[in-house]
């Protein structure tokens, strides 16, 4: 369990909340603890380096990188973030570098796999590659979860995504991971996508902790396209959890934040750019 006070501040997000800020399509969450400086996800590239000036976040103190999975929108301002932090070590899966495409409505691939140039600038930073499926420890009680199972019957990745340019090999996003810590309160859990399901992820996270309640659940949910029967079945199986935080940002949608802001009306807090939660 941390001792130490965590801040966690919003640094990208598809919305924004302060004047001076920039959003975009991404997710990126600047981690502190005692000493210890980890970048949760980088955003698409555009305004990372941006709002961290603004917010006053120097990224060449940056200790460790979780990526959360291998889409552009949370790995493109990486090779940025290195050449600021040559000796930050990033922790993945190691599925979150193969190529990833997405079916468009025309039936067209398009790439949303990690930039090359991203990929190229981690490959040769060389040691300082972390890849494992399995539950890592970075450092102070942070955990990477590693690959999550899938449990639940009514959760999927959230989209049409695939491993060729022909769309005919699904990607069942393996690679989707989150970050944890335990407090006195239970487990905050940190969302990239949570493409695994967002009940599945907090499932796992039951078994890794030995049953420790769930405090806090912030990030990306990935029910922007989901239908309303899954909306309202996560929410139903999420106040099974009895969470006390709950904050939705990037991928989670209109439709779902506003229906998990009428659920739990008391837990919900703003999480979009300069957003800041301490624990």
């Amino acid at each position: 369990m941390i001792t130490s006070p965590v801040r966690l501040t919003t640094l990208v997000d598809n919305t924004v909340g302060c004047p001076g800020l920039l959003g975009e399509h991404g997710l990126a969450f600047w981690i502190e603890t005692g000493a210890l400086r980890v970048l949760f996800d980088t955003g698409s590239g555009a305004v990372l380096g941006p709002n961290a000036a603004t917010l006053g976040v120097d990224l060449a103190t940056t200790d460790a990188v979780v990526l959360s999975h291998g889409h552009y929108d949370h790995t493109g301002a990486l090779s940025h973030v290195l050449d600021a932090a040559p000796r930050a070590e990033v922790f993945a899966h190691p599925a979150a570098f193969r190529a990833k495409y997405a079916r468009k409505d025309d039936g067209a691939a398009r790439y949303i796999g990690v930039p090359s140039p991203v990929e190229e600038a981690v490959r040769q930073q060389g040691g300082g590659l972390m890849l494992s499926d399995e539950p890592t420890e970075i450092a102070n009680g942070l955990v990477v979860t590693g690959e999550v199972p899938r449990a639940t019957d009514f959760e999927d990745t959230g989209g049409p995504f695939f491993l060729d340019e022909n769309c005919t090999c699904p990607d069942p996003l393996l690679d989707d991971q989150a970050l944890f810590f335990s407090v006195a309160q239970g487990t905050v859990v940190i969302l990239g996508c949570s493409h695994a399901g967002l009940i599945n992820t907090l499932q796992y996270l039951r078994q890794l902790t030995n049953g420790r309640p769930i405090h806090a659940v912030i990030g990306g949910m990935h029910l922007l396209s989901a239908s309303e029967e899954r909306i309202n079945q996560t929410i139903k199986a999420l106040q099974r959890f009895r969470v006390n935080c709950v904050g939705p940002a990037h991928c989670t949608g209109i439709a779902a934040t506003v229906s998990l802001w009428s659920a739990f009306p008391k837990e919900c807090r703003p999480c979009t750019v300069g957003a800041t939660f301490t624990f």
